[in-house]
């Protein structure tokens, strides 16, 4: 499967579009061209020209297997093992995760009785981008897998704001930008 492919659904299923956030039913039988496939989610573009993504727990109704048979997770829970499974929730426009995007600003990890209790501060690249909620539930649903995770507090704050210059170096240049965020030019300059 590569960006581009062409796929049509097997079955009916409920999807989000995106930027806007709003549920979107796709029947079966819709063909859908495939924008990105990561974290476990895909994006694709209707005829229509909508950008829509699709749980992983619908990956059948795309006639794939759904990546959300991850890697076993170790027995030993760690921050790292934290930040590696921020690591697996991806932007569903951009095809870079929400750590080497900039978008968590703060993650505490504090031992609670019989466990542990995760708390993420992370923003949005858009004030207004309706896909909050959805990134959100991401981080939750995968930090709750992880062992001994008894509670996962996810808080989308909008200050301060989101800017290029918090990417990390790999994805502004995964992207073409330039180190302080700025596109590469396409010509050189006289």
């Amino acid at each position: 499967m590569k960006p581009g492919e062409s796929l049509v659904l097997t079955r009916d299923c409920q999807a989000t579009q995106i930027p806007s956030g709003v549920p979107h039913p796709v029947s079966a039988g819709t063909q859908v061209r495939l924008s990105q496939a990561l974290g476990g989610s895909y994006t694709v573009i209707t005829e229509q020209g909508y950008l829509i993504r699709i749980d992983s727990k619908d990956a059948d109704a795309l006639g794939l297997t759904s990546e959300a048979a991850e890697a076993a997770v170790p027995e030993e829970f760690s921050e790292k093992l934290v930040w590696d499974k921020l690591k697996t929730v991806y932007d569903p426009e951009i095809p870079v995760n929400v750590v080497e995007l900039g978008l968590i600003y703060e993650c505490q990890v504090a031992p609670m009785e019989e466990g542990n209790q995760i708390d993420i501060r992370m923003t949005m690249t858009a004030p207004g981008c309706g896909m909050a909620d959805v990134l959100k539930s991401d981080i939750e649903q995968k930090l709750k897998a992880l062992p001994t995770v008894k509670a996962v507090n996810v808080q989308v704050v909008l200050d301060p704001p989101w800017h290029p210059g918090r990417m990390s170096e790999g994805a502004r240049l995964q992207l073409g930008l330039d180190l302080d965020g700025s596109p590469f030019p396409l010509y050189s300059q006289p």
